[in-house]
Formats: C-alpha cells, structure tokens, sequence
C-alpha cells in the first residue's frame, strides 16, 4: 500500500461515512480493486481509524449541539437527549462484543456480501424516501429502535447514516433531527472503540504510520465537507437518487466479482 492508495481511502471513507451509502462497504470494495495487501487486522485497523477520522468531523460540525448537551446535562431537555444517545448505543455495543471476530470475518474480501447490503441498503432508502410529512422528536422507544438499525449497520455494505436516518424518518422524526441525531450517536461508539483498543494494544502504528496518517487527514477533512451537505439532503427529501446509486453499485460489484472467479 502507498500514499496515493491511502488518499483514496480517506476520501471514500470522508464522502460515504455521511452520505447514505456505507462507508465500510466502499472501502472494502476500492480495497478489493486496488488489489489490497493489507492483512485482515490490519485492514480493520485502517477502517477503524478512518472511522475515527469522520467522527471527529461530526464533532466539529456539531460542536455548537455537544457544548449545549454539554452546558446543559442538569436540564431535563438535554439529560433526556444524552439519555436517548446512551439507549441508542447499547444494541451496537453487544454486537461489538459478542460478535466481534465475526464482523472481522466479514469485513475480509466478503464482497459479494457487500454487494447484496448495499442493494438492501437502496431498498431501505427507497421506502423511507416516500416518508414526507414528518414532525416527531426522539424518544426512548424510538432511540432504541434507531439503535438496532445501527447495530444492523455494522455489516460491510449497510450505511450506517442510510439506515439510522432512515428508520427515525420511518418513525416520524422530523427531518432535520433524524440526521442529527443519526450523526450525534455514533461518536460515542467511535471513541469507544478507539479507547478499547488503545487500552488493549489493538493499535499498533509501525512501518506503515505515514499510510495511516494520510488516510485519517483526508477522511477528517472531506468528511466534514460531506456532513454539512448530506444534512441538507435530508431535508430536501432526496433519498431516492442514493437508493438508484446502491442498487447500481452493489449490483455491479456482485456480477464483478463472479465474472473474475
């Protein structure tokens, strides 16, 4: 792997972590063109890093929100939110656990799989795309809802952002607020997860910490160019055009690979 490989990772994991078309699925597939080299563990720690990358993005870009939810954690109104972010979090964080060394076996060269997810991936936008009148906020019931969406999404070719937006749009959450909190729930997972591999020395930087580098700069820095604008999109109601771009790209992807078998 080299430095122009790694550019092109930060900038797919920074344009796809926002826009609703799997962030994880893409990477494993220009991993796959690119012919990629990098062992299993390696690999995952490459997207874990790019996903810090974005989450830091997100804290940037919703700074204004987390010093207000962090202003005001006496108030009832922001305690509630923190509340409903912490509910949100618990499903993805047992499949973590439980599951780990699965998703890593999933997250090696199973492109086909990523192919198949993405095209659920696009039928899942396409019906919450014909969801337009929505007015409601988020709750307990439905913080736990998003939240198995999230955990769902931990699978290569399932947006995170797709899904989660999607199933609070599903529930009636206002627009503007499902992709908030859609992108404020996961960066206590990200942290997370760093956290946990620090403390287990799962992170590990030798020969390759200039790829790594690159690739987290050029994440970070596109990711919170695609955060304001996939915002955006979801309040334009203009789900349907990502749901035609999975469909193709995971169908592609799919006929690719049995074609070079």
């Amino acid at each position: 792997m080299d430095i122009i490989e790694a550019i092109i990772l930060g900038i797919v994991q920074g344009l796809t972590e926002f826009l609703p078309v799997s962030s994880s699925g893409h990477i494993e597939i220009v991993e796959y063109l690119m012919g990629d080299d990098l062992d299993q563990g390696n690999g995952m720690l490459m997207t874990v890093l790019l996903h810090f990358a974005t989450a830091l993005s997100t804290v940037i870009f919703f700074r204004s929100d987390i010093l207000k939810l962090i202003k005001g954690i006496f108030s009832k109104e922001h305690s509630s939110y923190i509340l409903f972010i912490l509910i949100s979090m618990i499903p993805a964080v047992g499949v973590g656990l439980f599951f780990e060394e699965l998703l890593e076996v999933m997250f090696d060269r199973q492109i086909k799989l990523v192919g198949g997810m993405l095209i659920v991936t696009g039928l899942l936008l396409l019906y919450a795309g014909r969801k337009h009148e929505t007015f409601g906020k988020i709750d307990g019931p439905r913080a736990i809802v998003i939240g198995l969406a999230q955990a769902i999404a931990m699978l290569p070719g399932i947006s995170r952002s797709g899904a989660t937006i999607s199933t609070a749009l599903l529930l009636n959450v206002e627009r503007s607020e499902a992709a908030r909190f859609s992108f404020l729930m996961v960066i206590p997972l990200i942290f997370g997860k760093i956290a946990k591999d620090l403390i287990g020395g799962e992170i590990v930087l030798q020969q390759t910490t200039s790829y790594y580098f690159t690739g987290f700069i050029f994440a970070f820095v596109v990711g919170l160019l695609a955060c304001k604008f996939m915002v955006e999109i979801v309040k334009k109601a203009k789900l349907k055009y990502f749901s035609y771009y999975c469909f193709i790209i995971g169908g592609g992807i799919i006929a690719l690979s049995l074609f070079s078998q």
